[in-house]
């Protein structure tokens, strides 16, 4: 069955063309019965391989989702526990501070320099890049 839609004119509306192939009869043109057919179909094709790829990426995410929200918590938690006021000395001066804000600031640093640091080492030792050829 061949089927295809013309690009309307301007101001006219799309009409179906359906051609009967080898004698068979029309098939429906209805969206919604193509839509499951092929579902049905993609569905029954999944090989062993794949469901268990699917599954395994699957509890991947969850477990992911499940150390977001621990880690969440363990957040929650340190900045309950760590409201005292505590003095921090610079080099020049000191100065006080809640001891939750220092701490967040301090991981977001780290954070931010393992970022960065695991950049430079990615960049330093990643393969060569071949030459780049003769433009024509």
């Amino acid at each position: 069955m061949l089927s295809m839609t013309r690009k309307p004119a301007i101001g006219s509306r799309a009409e179906p063309i359906t051609d009967a192939v080898a004698g068979q009869p029309p098939a429906d043109t209805s969206l919604g019965k193509h839509v499951r057919a092929f579902d049905t179909s993609a569905q029954g094709s999944e090989t062993a391989r794949g469901r268990s790829r699917r599954m395994a990426r699957r509890t991947r995410l969850h477990g992911y989702a499940l150390v977001a929200v621990a880690l969440f918590a363990f957040v929650i938690a340190l900045v309950a526990s760590n409201t005292a006021h505590v003095k921090v000395s610079w080099l020049f001066g000191s100065s006080h501070v809640s001891l939750v804000w220092l701490v967040l600031a301090a991981a977001i640093l780290g954070w931010l320099l393992g970022l960065v640091t695991n950049a430079a080492l990615h960049r330093r030792t990643r393969a060569p890049r071949a030459a780049p050829g003769p433009r024509t």
